[in-house]
């Protein structure tokens, strides 16, 4: 397993990245400039959690692999939800047990961001 170390350029910090996992240390870079209460944002704890709990299927870009591609989701926030909470008999599994309201909510959150 490679486990790839990168450097923020002119964010500074420290990105340990692998296909199944990202640490960051410091603070989430946008459009190249750190902001550090940015790190805490819902759709930054929700791509955290994307990345723990989807990423595997949807791919880390969310363009899809076993799973559908993400962007782009054109479906109301509660239906968004259901599948997640409830999953997809034979196609998706269920979180419910897993993650809670205010997580869903994240996750959702960092979903409307794909374009």
């Amino acid at each position: 397993m490679k486990i790839g170390i990168t450097t923020m350029r002119r964010c500074g910090g420290l990105l340990l990245s692998a296909p199944w996992l990202m640490i960051t240390w410091g603070f989430v870079c946008a459009g190249g400039e750190l902001h550090p209460a940015a790190a805490n944002s819902p759709v930054a704890q929700g791509r955290t959690l994307y990345l723990m709990n989807c990423a595997h299927c949807h791919g880390v870009d969310a363009t899809g692999d076993e799973g559908p591609d993400l962007h782009g989701l054109d479906l109301p926030d509660e239906h968004v939800a259901r599948i997640i909470n409830n999953g997809k008999k034979g196609e998706m599994p269920k979180f419910s047990a897993k993650l809670d309201g205010a997580q869903v909510r994240q996750l959702i959150a960092y979903l409307h961001t794909l374009k």
